[in-house]
């Protein structure tokens, strides 16, 4: 390529990493049924192939986010929980990577605004409550 030749910087459709993972469950939240790869292809907007699909809905469900049961050909996904269940599991599972449990729980209950540190201080008073 000679400096005459005009260099083309193609501004792709491209989401933030992520994002996919995230319109995918949120399709299944909204459903509030087990859905196919093919049904949630169909509620989300853009124009995504089946296998991108069935690559993000496999994805989710070896983090552990989704379910999945046999329906006819393919496999029907449900999410586990609802959205704070997900950041509760995800809490979780950065604390049991920890051996330094209690560094890791002062430092984020030293990071809270007054009204999450006395939220939290309530709940641990009155016992948790189960989630339902």
């Amino acid at each position: 390529m000679d400096a005459a030749t005009p260099v083309v910087v193609r501004q792709g459709r491209r989401r933030p990493s992520g994002a996919l993972e995230g319109e995918v469950l949120a399709a299944l939240q909204r459903a509030g049924i087990p859905l196919t790869p093919r049904e949630v292809q169909a509620t989300l907007p853009g124009e995504l192939t089946y296998s991108t699909v069935v690559t993000i809905l496999s994805r989710l469900h070896g983090k552990e986010v989704l379910t999945r049961t046999p329906r006819g050909r393919a496999y029907a996904y449900a999410p586990l929980t609802d959205e704070a269940g997900l950041a509760a599991r995800r809490m979780h599972k950065i604390l049991d990577g920890r051996t330094d449990r209690e560094v890791v729980l002062t430092r984020f209950a030293d990071g809270l605004d007054e009204a999450d540190a006395a939220l939290l201080r309530q709940l641990l008073s009155d016992g948790l409550p189960r989630p339902r």
